[in-house]
């Protein structure tokens, strides 16, 4: 055969269509791995690879689209990755002859990387080249990396297998009906750096259908000179009886691989939905059209102005809150947690807040996921309570059971009605509280939402599109003195630091001695330290927490006193006492004591800060 890189200049070529609807529709669960079915199945894999053969099809697509190391081991197969990847690609070759190219289709990980994961790049980019190093023994002709949504990502598999071979990489991201990836990065932007990363061919794939990928290829073409690809979607699935149906027709998809071709499309297919019957009317539509193969936009190119990053100053740190000021100017400042209610009656928080206020508190901390229960949103609390009570509040903001996308219009909309300090945390599992069955959603953790939130504060969304004025966001981080295992904290406290932390709100601090020695190796940092007080309420309560809490160690001395307090009253009495004592050894170490408390209890939380000003 010519090999590919001449054919693609002689020639519009056109792809095969989707791999894993085609399997759907003969029976396969969507629950299984279908990357799997390479070793164990692999008679239908191939008579799949066939069908798109007789169809007309140019390149045959591995069926290895989910074959790496993460995704594998959620079904126990990460071990066999070599020899399911080695499969696809030698089943793809059986089938294609030949007559068609085998390129090796690598998707994305399934997990969020850097800025906005807790998974590396460097580490992002072994899976892939394993993945693909996998797939070169095989014998592929090239490499399809497509329906990325993260630029970072895709950025990562090309560096990978660049860094393994020369051979042609088609790098495909997946877009809304508005031309942007689902991170909300636009072609302007994603096109010029997938080039300046080393693809060969550029594209889209996924998502939509073949009408808004037009207007996305239309954007592309405008800023690179490279061919293009286009697999869309047959439109969007209906649920037809239980099963997604895909309702373009194969006449409709092949009217647009025309247009395709007419703005540099070099490769065009389909993906979810397409079938054999769509890729031989695509084939007979490249056929028969009368479309330079060598189309080039080179001159048009240096005419055109690629998008960029808009990125505004930051506003200033003293500016964005009271409380930003007051550590800003190395005042001391009194924080008290108050919990949100069960149910949505708020007032009486709202009331505790005033007390707190007139007792001379600056900050009430509103934590954010309490499971036990159904209870008032955080966000909802703190902008009821900033409206009402007149004092300024710290949103806690946990990233379990939210995507990135819906994280940044929360933030977006926390912002647009006043608040602007946020404590930004992982959040914990699901399984506690009231609702033991409830599942968690993690797309990012706490580095990750502290990235999304500093690029906020410089005008831009997480696709790097501008978002106009800048937010002025007052960004806090957690961090565990206590923790198990010290150095990853703080391995990740650095992160935290780089990625844009402004301030420190620490775990509960029982035992001093230990707590100097962390400040020492945070010091370094230069960011004021809140640092967290607990009143015992009882000595089961000091059992507990000494216990059966993560990453809290408290000391035999607090225990004894504690065991030794005779009866509720005089045990919840020596609580305070202990965290007053400890809130004291502490104020000329940090910049700010919280208080939190078990039940929400307002008096102890005072009883704690009384005469530390």
């Amino acid at each position: 055969m010519t090999p590919f890189s001449d054919a693609i200049r002689e020639r519009v070529l056109v792809c095969d269509g989707a791999m894993g609807t085609m399997l759907y529709s003969r029976g396969v669960f969507i629950n299984k791995s279908f990357d799997a079915m390479n070793l164990t199945q692999a008679p239908l894999v191939e008579a799949v690879h066939q069908e798109y053969v007789l169809a007309g099809a140019d390149i045959l697509e591995t069926n290895t689209f989910g074959a790496n190391r993460i995704k594998l081991g959620s079904f126990g197969l990460a071990e066999k990755l070599r020899d399911i990847n080695i499969a696809g690609a030698q089943i793809a070759r059986r089938a294609a002859g030949d007559r068609a190219y085998v390129a090796g289709a690598i998707g994305p990980l399934g997990i969020r990387i850097e800025p906005w994961g807790k998974t590396g790049v460097d580490e992002a980019r072994e899976y892939f080249r394993e993945q693909a190093s996998a797939l070169l023994e095989g014998g592929v002709d090239l490499f399809i990396l497509e329906t990325f949504r993260d630029l970072n990502e895709i950025g990562a598999a090309i560096d990978a297998v660049r860094s393994l071979t020369n051979l042609p990489i088609i790098a495909q991201m997946t877009t809304e009906e508005d031309g942007n990836t689902l991170d909300g990065t636009p072609p302007e932007r994603f096109a010029p750096e997938l080039e300046k990363r080393g693809a060969t061919i550029l594209g889209v794939n996924c998502a939509v259908g073949p009408g808004p990928m037009l207007e996305t290829i239309e954007r592309m073409e405008a800023v690179t000179a490279l061919r293009l690809s286009a697999q869309p979607n047959a439109g969007k699935p209906r649920d037809v009886e239980g099963r997604n149906i895909y309702l373009c027709s194969p006449e409709y998809m092949a009217s647009y691989a025309r247009r395709f071709m007419l703005h540099n499309v070099g490769v065009v297919g389909g993906c979810c939905g397409t079938t054999p019957e769509h890729i031989r009317q695509i084939k007979a539509a490249v056929r028969g059209a009368h479309v330079p193969a060598s189309v080039t936009k080179a001159e048009a190119r240096g005419s055109v102005k690629v998008g960029t990053t808009i990125v505004a100053p930051p506003v200033p740190r003293e500016q964005k809150s009271h409380l930003a000021r007051a550590l800003a100017n190395g005042t001391f400042v009194l924080g008290v947690e108050l919990l949100p209610p069960r149910g949505f009656e708020a007032e009486p928080a709202i009331q505790r807040a005033r007390e707190l206020k007139r007792y001379g508190v600056d900050v009430v901390n509103i934590p954010d996921g309490q499971r036990s229960g159904a209870r008032l949103s955080a966000l909802a609390l703190a902008v009821l309570v900033e409206q009402q009570a007149g004092i300024e509040t710290v949103l806690h903001y946990a990233c379990r059971d939210r995507n990135l996308v819906g994280i940044q219009s929360d933030l977006l909309g926390a912002h647009a009605i006043g608040l602007r300090n946020v404590m930004l945390i992982t959040g914990d599992p699901g399984r506690v509280g009231d609702y033991p069955d409830a599942t968690a959603v993690f797309d990012v953790d706490s580095i990750g939402l502290t990235n999304l939130v500093t690029r906020l504060n410089h005008g831009a969304d997480i696709g790097g599109q501008p978002i106009g004025a800048p937010t002025a966001f007052h960004i806090g981080v957690s961090v565990n003195p206590g923790a198990a295992n010290l150095d990853e904290e703080l391995r990740r406290f650095e992160y935290k630091v780089e990625a844009g932390a402004e301030f420190i709100v620490t775990r509960p601090i029982f035992d001093l001695p230990a707590f100097e020695k962390f400040l020492a190796r945070i010091a370094s940092a230069g960011l004021p330290v809140i640092a967290g007080v607990f009143p015992f309420e009882s000595a089961r309560n000091a059992e507990f927490i000494a216990n059966e809490v993560p990453g809290v160690r408290v000391p035999e001395g607090l225990m004894e006193r504690m065991r030794r307090a005779d009866g509720q009253d005089a045990a919840a009495a020596e609580g305070i006492a202990i965290a007053h004592e400890i809130a004291a050894g502490l104020r000329h170490a940090v910049q700010g004591i919280q208080v939190s408390t078990q039940t929400g209890n307002i008096d102890a939380a005072l009883g704690v800060l009384d005469g530390l000003r």
